[in-house]
């Protein structure tokens, strides 16, 4: 597995495809926009999973699955939100095929095998998720519903990147009813923070909480939360997002409760996703131009180790000793793999795993053994030493800790290093173009405003955060009043 990548500061877009596809977590397929996750890959992703899976669980979501077509009447129903899925859905408009009477090598859509009701393959479930709560719930007692979904979606994206945006994608989409207005804002802040702390505690990318301005939020829903996070190249990317969809979805499908005095009261909604777009922000993040870097708590394999020796004698000497680290570190609940085969030479090996971003290598030789200590390297700082065999699984357990500590610090930093501070537009475009990252900035709260911004730097308003104090100020743009700054940047 060679090497060769492009380095960052020549072309990220270029270094960051390569590394996706030599480091073996996806590849093109043969369908336009559509990729194929490996293996490896695919292992991070089942990570990522887990771990959200649980959280969801632990909040009282349960998860369901609903079907991949939706009628178009149904998508139709909620007017903003199949206007705003409309330019990227791949629709459904026959069930069968035929050979094609002038050319019998090919097949055609057959003519008498029209669907009566075009189905649109889902970009997102809300339609057909409203259409059967309306079936789920007639009381208060029926209420809250949370639920949450892992399946795949498709949005037929004209210009594709692995993981960033693809035509189809995996994700996970909770969908929940609420009997109150406050509940549902309750349920889509408490998403948010799940999201927020997940990319923080287990990605270890620093993210930033807010909300998005009308023309950015999700289509159909009256408020959407975000987190955005900041890469490597000084672009924003949207990391999650959590929508009050308030009584929209609930009125287009006549979902309806009785509440406990017996009055019909139309129902309140939320849903919320990250998809395997969060793989694109891991690589991105972290990684350099040795290859991936992976935080030890989504590292399918934290800790390889490998024998250096001549002849089967010193293999089974070292073996021994290797299965023995296993052992001690696997009770650990640390992920290990001993690479023994001997159809690869270790520094192919070597090479191999820091392509591929095993935070710990263990190379243990004849040497060491005589000395009762291994050769250890760190993935992130890319350091070496030789440390003690005695005691060796308390020590990794430490180092995979400071080693996730160290990524998320050194991210922060340069995330808190990369918000600037504007008060006008010349700096504002100045900023951008030399420097990137967020931009603060004041904004009169226009979406006329945030269009021509828009148009003339191809920088978006990332959210208006949360934390950010209430600030008297004049617009970057128009020098109107503001009273509160938002983030600017150039997003993924």
């Amino acid at each position: 597995m060679g090497k060769g990548l492009t380095k960052r500061s020549e072309n990220y877009s270029k270094w960051y495809n390569e590394l996706v596809v030599k480091a073996d977590l996806a590849e093109n397929s043969a369908v336009r926009g559509c990729m194929v996750i490996k293996p490896y890959g695919y292992a991070i992703w089942e990570k990522m999973q887990a771990e959200l899976d649980k959280k969801f669980k632990e909040t009282g979501h349960q998860n369901a699955y609903f079907p991949l077509f939706v009628p178009k009447s149904l998508f139709e129903a909620e007017e903003k939100n199949a206007e705003g899925f409309a330019k990227e859905c791949a629709v459904v408009t026959h069930y069968r095929l035929k050979t094609d009477p002038n050319d019998s090598s090919k097949l055609i859509a057959d003519p008498e095998a029209k669907l009566e009701e075009e189905l649109i393959v889902r970009p997102t479930s809300e339609a057909i998720i409203w259409n059967t709560y309306k079936g789920w719930i007639q009381s208060y007692r029926d209420l809250p519903i949370l639920v949450n979904q892992w399946a795949n979606v498709v949005r037929w994206e004209m210009r594709t990147r692995l993981f960033l945006r693809t035509a189809e994608f995996l994700w996970q989409e909770g969908h929940t009813a609420h009997a109150s207005k406050g509940e549902a804002i309750a349920e889509t802040a408490q998403m948010n923070e799940i999201y927020a702390n997940f990319v923080q505690d287990f990605m270890a990318i620093p993210v930033i909480q807010g909300r998005k301005t009308e023309s950015e939020r999700f289509a159909g829903a009256d408020d959407t939360y975000c987190i955005e996070a900041l890469m490597q190249d000084g672009k924003a990317l949207q990391a999650g997002t959590s929508h009050f969809l308030g009584q929209n979805f609930a009125k287009a499908f006549d979902v309806k409760y009785a509440t406990k005095e017996g009055k019909q009261e139309y129902v309140w909604a939320t849903s919320w996703g990250v998809s395997t777009r969060l793989m694109g922000a891991l690589i991105m993040t972290h990684s350099d131009d040795q290859g991936l870097v992976l935080p030890p708590n989504l590292a399918p394999i934290q800790v390889v180790i490998v024998p250096i020796y001549k002849g089967e004698d010193q293999l089974a000497l070292i073996s021994e000793k290797a299965n023995d680290i296993v052992n001690k570190l696997r009770a650990k609940g640390i992920t290990v793999k001993f690479d023994n085969r001997d159809t690869h030479r270790p520094g192919a090996k070597f090479a191999q795993y820091e392509l591929q971003g095993i935070p710990l290598r263990i190379a243990i030789g004849p040497k060491d053994l005589e000395k009762g200590q291994v050769e250890l390297a760190r993935r992130d700082t890319l350091s070496k030493e030789s440390i003690p065999q005695a005691g060796i699984e308390n020590y990794i357990q430490n180092l995979l800790k400071e080693i996730q500590d160290s990524l998320y610090t050194k991210a922060l930093i340069y995330r808190d290093t990369h918000i600037t501070e504007v008060e006008n537009f010349e700096s504002f475009k100045e900023v951008l173009e030399n420097k990137g990252g967020f931009i603060s900035a004041h904004w009169d709260g226009t979406t006329e405003t945030e269009e021509k911004i828009k148009t003339l730097t191809k920088a978006t308003i990332r959210c208006i955060p949360f934390d950010f104090p209430e600030e008297e100020g004049k617009c970057v743009f128009t020098g109107k009043p503001s009273n509160k700054r938002v983030l600017f940047a150039k997003a993924y």
